[in-house]
């Protein structure tokens, strides 16, 4: 039984007089634990594709299936992280990361505990009565990966998380982000563009075309590689054949 998986989905986005395909015929399975990146050019329907995960819209035609079970719009197993952080300005820090457990009425000491473990695990402690405006863009984003976790999620959609931070933050947060998903054990999906951040921090990649969205090719990371942390795998051996590899596909049509 798979974890996640997506079978022959396929999407379109209707306007008043025409449509545009997004994906075309996607499947591919996601084993429980794994790391999984979609890259690909823009136009080639990544976002669509967690978009119809996290239940947000519905796939056209084909299925999804978590567990072998549909998903369902309001299922709360899953968990979205964005670009932005999406913080609530008037919010405290940890009334932003309690949100979650407070729709789900599981705001008890112990989940406030839980938080704030949480909050000096990602290097924010004594911060939780703090405002949004008084943090960094990567400190807003740890803050928005705190609020994420808090809900237990069994599978975490990354939407280019780290694409509008500046490169330091950025190494510094794959790195946080990678280590804290294998010390709680969550399967997670990141889109980028970004071909050495899909290398470093992933099990596997898929690759996508555009017009419509359907998958080129799956590259297999090397297991010694999955070990490392996103710092030093781009410093590993094999490193740069992979991301040749990966280069050469995203470009075949400008080389053909």
């Amino acid at each position: 039984m798979s974890f996640l998986s997506l079978k022959k989905v396929s999407h379109l986005y209707f306007t008043k007089d025409s449509y545009t395909r997004a994906l075309a015929d996607v499947s591919f399975s996601i084993a429980k634990g794994e790391f999984v990146s979609i890259l690909g050019p823009s136009g080639c329907g990544k976002s669509t594709i967690l978009s119809i995960i996290a239940g947000i819209i519905k796939q056209t035609e084909g299925k999804v299936l978590f567990e072998d079970q549909p998903i369902t719009e309001t299922d709360l197993r899953i968990g979205y992280m964005l670009q932005q952080d999406y913080l609530f300005p008037w919010k405290t820090i940890i009334d932003n990361v309690l949100l979650g457990p407070k729709v789900q009425g599981k705001n008890t000491k112990q989940t406030l505990n839980k938080a704030l473990n949480i909050l000096e695990e990602v290097g924010l402690p004594k911060l939780e009565n703090e405002y949004p405006s008084s943090l960094s863009g990567g400190m807003r984003q740890r803050v928005a990966l705190v609020r994420t976790l808090m809900t237990d999620p069994q599978i975490l959609l990354l939407d280019e998380p780290f694409s509008a931070l500046d490169y330091q933050t950025k190494l510094k947060l794959e790195n946080l982000v990678s280590q804290l998903l294998k010390n709680y054990h969550k399967t997670a999906i990141l889109v980028t563009h970004d071909i050495g951040e899909a290398i470093s921090m992933s099990d596997r990649i898929i690759i996508m075309d555009a017009n419509p969205g359907l998958i080129s090719k799956i590259v297999e990371v090397p297991i010694e590689l999955r070990h490392e942390t996103p710092f030093f795998v781009r410093r590993h051996p094999k490193y740069q054949a992979i991301f040749d590899n990966i280069w050469k596909e995203l470009n075949k049509d400008a080389t053909e």
